[in-house]
């Protein structure tokens, strides 16, 4: 099994509205989003208060293979809100 880390950009939206509108990448076995997987710190807001600009949160992909992960992390960094997306093992 593979893994992709992302770092996801998600100033200027509520809650996980940026994750739920990514487009995801159709070979994933899971998807998981979280501070669990790094951030730029705490939100120190309300939780129906919009993220301040530059606040970042991490997500975690699993595939199938290492090759499959790097395709995926092609395919992420297209899109406007992923800041990186790296292969770890």
């Amino acid at each position: 099994m593979a893994a992709v880390r992302l770092k996801i950009d998600v100033s200027g939206t509520v809650g996980d509205e940026a994750w739920r509108n990514l487009r995801q990448f159709d070979e994933i076995l899971s998807a998981e989003f979280g501070h669990k997987f790094g951030s730029s710190g705490l939100c120190n807001h309300a939780a129906a208060a919009v993220h301040p600009k530059g606040e970042w949160i991490g997500a975690e992909i699993r595939l199938n293979t290492p090759l499959l992960a790097q395709y995926a992390v092609s395919y992420y960094l297209e899109q406007e809100r992923v800041l990186d997306a790296d292969v770890i093992e």
